[in-house]
């Protein structure tokens, strides 16, 4: 199947009438079609989308979708627990039915389903039509000489990611292995555009994916948020940034004040629009509010959040540059009740979400 075909056929491929075809074998083929098709009777039962925030149960329908075509991806480490057991293939394969682009990578092995090369890795996610975009690797790891990080192996680290053919190699790794002080942000900086430099040479873009704590002050200039520093001090050429926009959001529920009360605004989607060019890649993870806890949301499935993912998109891809192309957009939970339910529901949301509606 073509990729520009997915958005029409996408119905007819979450229905999960299909038996998997997969070299994995007939019984994985049983085990993640049986399970994927209870989820889908639940969540099909629920109807799709359906959510608690703005943005979710409005905007579907008729208009011009949010999502750019060929832009969807997941991140792989919310199927963790289904490539561990069952291997790349099976996963891959639903993936494919559930109408995805892209993959970004956590780790190049399938436990115990058995050893697989990079170039065994690499054909498996062509033959699903997936396009391997991106991937998580270690900052470092200063006691471990032999860590698989950018600090202690960065050509093994970037010799790898070649082979995958990826063009973003990065870090979910905080810049904190100097501390929480603007110097030692500034430190971090400069390792991140060694990185960065190395990355270029080969064809590829090293990024930074962030959590919450990215957007605190810094411990000795206590007016000075740390993300601004790395903003600063990275060279906009050799640096990039994964925005996380779930932890942006907590962040913007834990660092809006600085410790002395004074206000501090932070909106994470102003960072993306005054920096477009720094923002090539997205993780799409939903939450619902929850003013109790300590990151004000708790996680949930993409599309049961209250995280307005369709003004979100559609600022970004229609206010940059080039922005229906440049962007990728990958789906994430990072501890999912049932990882193929979520992947399949973040995709039909996400896909469903459409322009021009509730007064936009």
């Amino acid at each position: 199947m073509s990729r520009t075909s997915k958005d029409t056929e996408l119905a007819r491929r979450l229905s999960r009438r299909n038996v998997l075809g997969v070299a994995a074998g007939a019984t994985a083929a049983t085990i993640i079609g049986t399970a994927s098709a209870q989820a889908a009777g639940r969540d099909h039962a629920q109807g799709p989308g359906k959510g608690h925030g703005p943005g979710h149960g409005h905007g579907h329908g008729k208009g011009k979708p949010v999502l750019p075509p060929g832009r969807l991806g997941i991140q792989l480490y919310s199927l963790r627990d289904q490539i561990s057991t069952l291997g790349f293939a099976p996963v891959f394969a639903e993936l494919e039915k559930y109408g995805y682009d892209e993959i970004e990578l956590a780790g190049y092995t399938q436990g115990s389903a058995g050893p697989i090369t990079l170039a065994q890795l690499k054909r498996l996610a062509k033959d699903h039509g997936l396009n391997p975009i991106g991937s998580h690797v270690g900052y470092y790891d200063d006691n471990n000489p032999g860590a698989y990080t950018f600090a202690q192996n960065l050509e093994k680290v970037l010799d790898d990611a070649q082979a995958l053919g990826l063009k973003h190699i990065g870090t979910a790794s905080g810049p904190f292995r100097y501390g929480s002080t603007v110097d030692g942000w500034k430190r971090a900086a400069d390792d991140f555009n060694t990185y960065g430099a190395a990355a270029r040479k080969r064809g590829m873009k090293f990024y930074q994916h962030n959590h919450a704590e990215e957007f605190s002050f810094a411990t000795d200039k206590p007016k000075v948020r740390l993300y601004d520093v790395l903003l600063a001090e990275t060279d906009p050429d050799l640096v990039y940034l994964e925005m996380d926009i779930y932890w942006a959001y907590c962040a913007q529920f834990r660092f809006s004040k600085r410790a002395d009360g004074s206000k501090a605004p932070l909106d994470p989607l102003k960072y993306v629009l005054k920096h477009p060019n720094r923002y090539p890649l997205f993780h799409v993870k939903d939450g619902v509010r929850d003013d109790t806890t300590r990151d004000g949301y708790r996680m949930s499935d993409v599309g049961d959040g209250d995280i307005d993912y369709k003004t979100f998109l559609s600022k970004v891809t229609n206010r940059t540059h080039h922005g229906r192309s440049y962007h990728h957009w990958q789906a994430e939970h990072d501890n999912p009740v049932d990882s193929l339910a979520f992947a399949r529901k973040s995709s039909e949301h996400l896909h469903s979400l459409r322009e021009g509606r509730c007064g936009d």
